[in-house]
């Protein structure tokens, strides 16, 4: 069995060729000018054919083998929770639509935002959601089809809206005291959660600021015809209602639930539609989910058999064997989380992995625990947010009828924050007296 825990970069071959099918021909037909580019290759079909190079690889290992580890990954708790959240929020979205909700939160928003600064006050509002429950995903699930919906409306790039809801909804991930992956890092490399908020924020901050201010230039004015219709604060109810329910941190399923059942309520009794209709609608929104819910599971899949075929172990060896000094191991320790968190397509197993190594890289070269935590959570969010398979990629650009290349040129705030963070690498800032202090030991110690 240990055979198999030694094909090194290979592991990632099958990763390697879903992406290299999927983008590559998404691209290659964009330049062309076809219809519908990344439609010309199916996403779920890539994911098959790098099944299939996985079944390939480690030819000594039974293939029932392999499709245990493959089934085990798809069956992941983790996996299965985010397809209930698209399945969830797809049904809100159609349920909402037909009993007139989607028109007046809309018209709602028209009335009382200038258009111009509808993009930045969505990002801001993902900003402040995400921070206060702790999670992307449920904001992204929360927010995407309400901001999604009055972009559309405004006549607005849809693109850029679902990017700005996956930055501030990523800000809030690695900052909120509450998060998973804020846990994981301060706990993994012995930081206090305050300390590491207060690293994490300098660099964070600044980030923000830019992405809201480039949401404000570079959003757009929307359709010039564009006016706001008439609204029923009513309709508008089962939207409010999931905000206010997700920031008082109740399970984001449970959330949409409700939001659901407020619809039927709320159409049925004022004859907006009828229930049958009500509940077609439903199905057909849950529909709209089934491609990227499966994908979330074939992709799930794969990366158990990375992991089986021992591809994290080679990565870690590959990235920690290359750093020499104090500056190089604070880039190894972030491009380790990062690349982690992207190829395993989950930001807190990302870091769970990465924190022991940090923490001992980090005594070996002076770096305080709060730094450690702070880039390793920072690189393990901004990496996965950029990824055409992450799950909050899908599902924004399910429901804004994008692809991932439509969103990425948008993605502000995480180039914004990898930016900072490389800044104050590179330059040295953000340290403290003890790291200072242990940075004049050693040039002393070099100079004898």
């Amino acid at each position: 069995m240990e055979n198999q825990k030694k094909l090194g970069a290979s592991a990632f071959l099958p990763l390697i060729v879903f992406l290299a099918l999927y983008i590559g021909c998404g691209i290659t037909f964009t330049l062309m000018g076809v219809e519908s580019p990344f439609g010309q290759f199916p996403r779920h079909v890539a994911l098959l054919a790098g099944i299939a190079v996985a079944l390939l690889l480690a030819p000594q290992v039974k293939v029932g083998t392999k499709l245990d580890v493959f089934c085990e990954g798809m069956g992941n708790s983790g996996v299965m929770m985010i397809i209930l959240i698209y399945l969830m929020a797809g049904g809100f979205q159609g349920a909402a639509a037909a009993m007139g909700g989607k028109d007046s939160v809309i018209n709602l928003a028209l009335h009382f935002i200038p258009v111009s600064l509808l993009i930045p006050g969505v990002f801001l509002m993902c900003c402040f959601i995400s921070t206060a429950i702790g999670t992307s995903m449920g904001t992204i699930a929360a927010m995407a089809p309400v901001a999604i919906g009055v972009a559309q409306g405004a006549g607005l790039n849809p693109a850029i809206v679902g990017a700005a809801v996956i930055g501030g909804s990523y800000f809030g991930d690695n900052l909120s005291m509450i998060s998973d992956t804020t846990i994981s890092a301060a706990q993994g490399c012995g930081s206090e959660m305050r300390d590491k908020f207060r690293m994490n924020f300098f660099m964070a901050l600044p980030a923000a600021i830019i992405a809201m201010v480039l949401y404000g230039v570079l959003g757009g004015h929307g359709s010039g015809s564009i006016e706001a219709g008439s609204f029923n604060i009513i309709q508008v109810l089962p939207y409010i209602v999931v905000l206010i329910t997700a920031l008082m941190g109740i399970n984001v399923a449970v959330v949409l639930f409700v939001g659901i059942l407020m619809t039927g309520v709320i159409g049925l009794a004022m004859g907006s539609v009828g229930f049958f209709e009500w509940v077609q609608a439903i199905g057909g929104g849950m529909s709209d989910m089934f491609s990227i819910s499966i994908v979330a599971a074939l992709v799930s899949g794969i990366i158990g058999l990375v992991r089986y075929y021992g591809g994290v172990e080679w990565m870690v060896s590959a990235i920690t064997s290359r750093i020499k000094n104090r500056r190089g191991a604070e880039y190894g320790i972030g491009l380790l989380s990062g690349v982690l968190s992207a190829a395993l397509v989950n930001n807190t197993i990302g870091i769970i992995v990465t924190c022991p190594i940090a923490k001992e890289i980090g005594g070996k070269y002076g770096i305080a625990p709060k730094r450690l935590a702070s880039l390793v959570d920072i690189f393990a969010c901004a990496f996965l947010a950029l990824m055409p398979h992450d799950g909050g990629i899908l599902i924004v650009t399910e429901l804004a009828g994008c692809t991932p290349l439509d969103i990425l040129p948008y993605s502000f705030y995480m180039f914004a924050l990898i930016i900072f963070t490389c800044v104050t690498i590179q330059m040295g800032l953000l340290r403290t007296p003890e790291e200072k202090e242990f940075a004049r030991k050693q040039e002393a110690a070099a100079r004898r």
